[in-house]
């Protein structure tokens, strides 16, 4: 449910509205806007049905929010979402690329990898320091060592981070290292991981499940703005299918559809989406064609050496040719990049 106020509702008012909700055993989420004052309500709202909340003074007008998913629809925030991290927006008219490797292995590829993608457009430094692998035999990254070395690469650059969480235990260990933290395809119904990051204020990239549906990855957003957290950038990186050619299926429609369902910003993940290097620039390009607010892709120096996801990850030259590519198709659509 959402309830909208009146232009000059002052703010004891305001507070005496939310109070009422709050003693119905609700929460309350505000949105404050240049005009209006929208708050979201939480809970289960039968208790608000029997109350005359149009009743109380500088109340508006109370409109049922008939999406699940209440804090992430159009319907509590009508205007796109922008989650701004030090100098870069994600989800405003500039398209943000994150680029680096799958894995940190090391301190001077790292850099590498860094100096070329920020020479090549990229604002944001991409890089796993755990690593939720199929196999358990398979690398399984630094561990703090790696996000050590991401703070450091970054700073140097001067480039955003943005490393994946696993594990609940470590939301507060990797807040202290990264600017941006990631929830992988496997854990995007890990809800006690959400809710932990709901509970802090960095900037959270949420990937959609290989096997779910554009409904079920809005709720897992909705757990972490439940809680409090709106810096939440959504990701689609492909959905699994019957076709084996490619490692994914990009999900394209995803990207209009959860523009029109929700204000939070998306991007896209060309790497996993296709797990072939050939195909990330063309893909890449149809996503902004789509409407996608930025991409995250795999860049490796080597990638015949790198230790995770080297058949997907481009070579700096190929990374430098699909940013200009990529730039081409903003500026027709009147964006940048």
């Amino acid at each position: 449910m959402i309830i909208v106020l009146k232009p000059k509702t002052s703010k004891k008012e305001k507070e005496k509205v939310i109070k009422k909700i709050h003693s119905l055993g609700l929460k309350t989420m505000v949105s404050q806007g240049v005009e209006r004052t929208i708050i979201g309500v939480i809970g289960e709202e039968d208790a608000l049905r029997v109350q005359p909340l149009e009743a109380f003074p500088g109340v508006e007008k109370v409109i049922p929010v008939l999406a699940p998913y209440k804090l992430v629809s159009r319907e509590f925030k009508p205007q796109n979402s922008v989650v701004k991290v030090k100098n870069v927006s994600i989800g405003a008219k500039q398209i943000v690329i994150m680029a680096g490797p799958c894995a940190i292995e090391n301190l001077k590829t790292l850099r590498a990898i860094a100096k070329s993608v920020k020479e090549s457009g990229a604002t944001v430094l991409r890089g796993g320091a755990f690593k939720p692998r199929t196999s358990p035999y398979s690398f399984q990254g630094l561990g703090k060592e790696g996000l050590k070395m991401m703070r450091d690469v970054a700073e140097e650059y001067g480039l955003v981070s943005i490393t994946e969480v696993i594990d609940p235990r470590d939301v507060d260990l990797l807040a202290k290292y990264v600017d941006i933290l990631q929830v992988g395809a496997r854990n995007m119904q890990n809800f006690n991981l959400l809710k932990e990051l709901g509970k802090i204020k960095k900037p959270i990239l949420l990937k959609r499940g290989m096997m779910s549906t554009i409904k079920e990855f809005l709720m897992s957003a909705e757990y972490i703005l439940s809680e409090g957290n709106f810096n939440v950038i959504l990701c689609e990186r492909g959905i699994r299918t019957f076709e084996n050619f490619t490692r994914n299926t990009l999900d394209i429609n995803a990207v209009p559809a959860i523009k029109m369902l929700s204000h939070l910003p998306v991007i896209v993940d060309p790497s996993h989406a296709t797990g072939k290097w050939e195909l990330v620039t063309a893909v890449s390009k149809a996503a902004i064609a789509a409407g996608a607010d930025g991409l995250i892709v795999e860049v490796h120096t080597h990638p015949e050496q790198a230790a995770s996801d080297g058949e997907q990850s481009l070579k700096p030259l190929n990374f430098r040719n699909m940013v200009k590519e990529v730039a081409a198709i903003a500026k027709a659509l009147k964006r940048k990049v």
